[in-house]
C-alpha cells in the first residue's frame, strides 16, 4: 500500500494515472438487476403515460374553459404564492450562506417560482389598468432575477460536475449537462440503483456533518 510520503514523490502525470486507474476499478464488474431495469421501464412508460395525459388535457381545457372568469380566493391565492416565493428567497439565502450542495435545488425552484409569477401577472392583467406595471415588472425584475438563478445553478453544477473529473483523472474542459450522466449509475446499471446506494461522496463530508451534529 502506498503512504502519503510516496504519494508525495510521485509526479503529476503519475499521480493522475493512478487516479484513472482507481476510478477504472470501482467501475468494473457492474452488472444491471432484472428488478431495477424493470423498475427503470416502468418509470420510463409512467412519464410517457403523463406527458401524453397532460397533452390531452391541455387540449381538452383550451377548448373548454371559459375566456372570462370570476374567481373565488383572490386574495388567499395571490398572498399564498408571494409568501411560497418569500419562502423560496429565504431558503436559498440560508443555504448559500450555509455553502450547502441544496442551493442548486433552491436556484432552480426560485426561477421556476418567479417565471410562473411573471407568466400570471403578465396574462392576468392583460388589458386592466396594471398590465403596464405588471409587464415591466416582469421584464426588469421577476425574468432577470430568473435568469441569475438558472446560471448561477447551471454554474454550481458544472463546478460540481468539474471537480468529480478530475477526481477521477479526466482532465479538460468540462461537457455539457445535457451530456454528463448521473453520478452513480453506469451506462450498464439501471437508474433505480442510484437510490439504492449512498455515494462515494459523502464519505468525503462525514467528518463535517459529524461535526455539525456535535456542535448542534
Amino acid at each position: 500500500m502506498l503512504d502519503e510520503q510516496e504519494l508525495r514523490r510521485m509526479s503529476p502525470l503519475e499521480r493522475l494515472r493512478l487516479r484513472q486507474t482507481l476510478a477504472a476499478l470501482d467501475e468494473q464488474d457492474v452488472a444491471a438487476s432484472e428488478g431495477g431495469e424493470r423498475r427503470r421501464k416502468i418509470l420510463l412508460v409512467a412519464i410517457v403515460l403523463c406527458c401524453v395525459g397532460l397533452a390531452v388535457w391541455i387540449g381538452f381545457i383550451a377548448a373548454t374553459l371559459p375566456r372570462y372568469y370570476r374567481a373565488g380566493g383572490w386574495r388567499g391565492a395571490w398572498v399564498g404564492f408571494d409568501l411560497a416565493e418569500l419562502a423560496a428567497f429565504l431558503v436559498t439565502g440560508w443555504a448559500a450562506w450555509k455553502r450547502r450542495q441544496i442551493l442548486i435545488i433552491c436556484l432552480v425552484v426560485l426561477a421556476t417560482l418567479l417565471c410562473c409569477d411573471a407568466w400570471f401577472d403578465v396574462l392576468l392583467d392583460a388589458r386592466t389598468k396594471g398590465f403596464l406595471l405588471s409587464l415591466l415588472s416582469a421584464l426588469l425584475i421577476e425574468l432577470p432575477l430568473a435568469a441569475v438563478a438558472i446560471l448561477l445553478a447551471r454554474r454550481l453544477m458544472r463546478t460540481t460536475n468539474a471537480i468529480l473529473l478530475r477526481s477521477r483523472g479526466v482532465c479538460g474542459p468540462v461537457p455539457g449537462l445535457r451530456k454528463i450522466p448521473l453520478v452513480g449509475v453506469h451506462p450498464s446499471r439501471p437508474f433505480s440503483d442510484v437510490l439504492a446506494e449512498p455515494s462515494d461522496l459523502m464519505a468525503e463530508h462525514s467528518e463535517l456533518i459529524a461535526q455539525e451534529a456535535d456542535s448542534g
